[in-house]
């Protein structure tokens, strides 16, 4: 009579994870997702800046578009994004505050066209990072912390193996998180190798 194999112990979760939901982020679960494809490798992280209306901080905005409830009439800016539905996997305010919109193990709207380290369709296997500032602005010392620490985070459970900027992924179409952003910096935090990030992103 054959013996039954004792399972297989499932292999612990990070302690920052509770499947792809971060626990030390604040949750407002989007709309704005969908399926990653079959077999999907998350190897990517892309970082945005955002600001509704631009160079306006601290505010709702941001929170309503990504769930689909912004006020359109509430500024004469909404109506150049009117009907716009994106998302985020993250958002980190100026004071360094972590929210998350999309399961990580989701797909987020928040490449667009797009294409890097010889693939198509961002949106498929990274995850999207918004941090609240405009473009070719500079950032926080808060928001390069939080953004260290998550990155941290993501490259325990994903394969992470490369990070750039939305304008790295889409140039020509987008520009940000732009000159402002010091990527020397978020290395430093990070103690990754260089290889992992853009080539040419200069310091501050």
């Amino acid at each position: 009579m054959a013996t039954a194999k004792a399972p297989r112990e499932a292999r612990p979760a990070p302690a920052a994870w509770d499947g792809g939901w971060h626990r030390r982020a604040r949750v407002q679960a989007s709309p704005h997702f969908g399926p990653r494809p079959d077999h999907a490798q998350i190897d990517l992280i892309v970082i945005h800046s955002i600001s509704l209306p631009p160079g306006v901080y601290g505010g709702q905005a941001v929170h309503d578009l990504f769930m689909n409830r912004l006020d359109w009439d509430a500024h004469p800016y909404f109506q150049s994004i009117r009907g716009l539905q994106v998302s985020a996997h993250f958002f980190i305010t100026r004071r360094g505050a972590l929210w998350q919109f999309v399961d990580c193990d989701q797909r987020a709207w928040h490449a667009g066209r797009s294409a890097y380290r010889g693939r198509s369709e961002c949106n498929d296997d990274s995850v999207g990072i918004e941090l609240e500032g405009l473009e070719g602005q500079r950032f926080t010392a808060s928001q390069y912390r939080t953004l260290a620490r998550l990155c941290a985070d993501l490259g325990q459970r994903y394969p992470i193996a490369h990070v750039a900027g939305h304008e790295h992924i889409a140039p020509g179409r987008k520009g940000d998180p732009g000159a402002g952003f010091d990527w020397q910096r978020l290395q430093g935090l990070l103690g990754w190798p260089a290889k992992r990030f853009p080539q040419h992103a200069g310091s501050h």
